[in-house]
């Protein structure tokens, strides 16, 4: 069995995080997954000789840079190792351990771009948890911009929904659990993650689940919505009021996308089909998703009543807090124990 590499797929942020993954059956569109920016209008990278493919650096502060593993619109993806460790014969016949992004050259002298990696660096160093993909080193106040991650091995959860669009239940609900283990650490600090979703969500071969792309973290506290950031890709994880100015997105927005993801694993189906911002609170405003059990006669009733209060509209509707949903997660796991296989 061959060695390939799988980039995620950041569509929010426009960029794609390296990773490495063992198997040959890899889609074609993982491996360099390129977002178009035509849902952003404030973010265009500047046009002429800055904007062409460039040659592949071969190195970036401290770091050199051993292949490219995936790129998207604002940032390429590298294999890295640390320049003091090259001249150690141990590590010559071994994988480059790091995954080191860096905003591409067209972008260096944007705010908005620059913005959402220094973003990124600050909340991935600021916040530790075994669930949290970390930040390790970061360069953000002067070109090349960049940070640097562990490489890790698996494959996002959207990757395996496309080859097995509706998981056992017991595989959910612990998928599902481990990644609000990592929005609590991410609430506890104050910070509202603003972009889960399947994409964001990396299966290591254990099982074990990291939640990805901290670039739209940002503080629940602080004013704003998604009219004023760039959207990219789908926005069917979105809660309605990420969308408007009306209401302040906190953590029952993170609440409201898990139950979205969680729902898609368990039923093979989106909640709702949503396919543009414009569309989003017409739909919500139209109706509300089925009950799951319509499409999955097994899952538990007290499954669906959770995903229905996650997935309510209306913020008061929902759980408060992250630490109920984990706490009404883990009550479902040890009901379905029998039932888990490793994600």
């Amino acid at each position: 069995m061959t060695q390939t590499t799988e980039s995620i797929r950041a569509i929010g942020a426009g960029t794609a995080r390296a990773v490495e993954k063992t198997g040959p059956d890899v889609d074609v569109a993982d491996v360099a997954c390129v977002e178009p920016c035509d849902d952003a209008p404030g973010l265009r990278p500047d046009s002429g000789a800055s904007a062409q493919r460039l040659t592949h650096p071969t190195s970036a502060g401290q770091w050199r840079l051993e292949g490219l593993l995936g790129e998207g619109t604002l940032a390429r993806v590298f294999a890295a190792r640390p320049v003091a460790s090259v001249a150690d014969p141990s590590d010559a016949d071994r994988p480059a351990p790091y995954a080191l992004k860096m905003l591409r050259p067209q972008w260096q002298d944007r705010p908005e771009a620059v913005g959402l990696i220094r973003r990124e660096a600050a909340v991935g160093r600021a916040v530790a948890h075994p669930h949290l993909i970390a930040v390790l080193a970061a360069q953000v106040y002067e070109p090349p911009y960049f940070v640097v991650m562990p490489r890790l091995a698996g494959q996002t959860l959207a990757a395996r929904l496309r080859r097995e669009p509706m998981l056992p239940l017991g595989a959910a609900l612990w998928i599902a659990r481990q990644t609000a283990e990592g929005l609590a650490a991410l609430h506890q600090r104050g910070y509202l993650h603003g972009d889960v979703k399947p994409a964001n969500v990396w299966l290591a071969p254990t099982g074990h689940v990291t939640l990805l792309d901290l670039s739209f973290a940002r503080p629940m506290d602080a004013p704003g919505s998604m009219v004023n950031r760039p959207v990219l890709g789908t926005v069917n994880y979105l809660a309605p009021e990420q969308v408007t100015s009306a209401l302040r997105a906190d953590c029952r927005s993170d609440i409201y996308s898990l139950g979205a993801m969680l729902y898609e694993m368990v039923a093979g189906r989106l909640p709702l089909e949503i396919r543009n911002l414009a569309e989003l609170l017409r739909v919500h405003r139209g109706g509300r998703p089925k009950n799951v059990r319509v499409y999955r006669a097994d899952a538990p009733r007290s499954l669906a009543d959770l995903l229905r209060r996650m997935l309510a509209a209306e913020p008061l509707r929902r759980p408060q807090t992250i630490d109920e949903v984990i706490g009404r997660l883990v009550g479902l796991e040890i009901d379905t124990l029998a039932q888990r296989v490793p994600a």
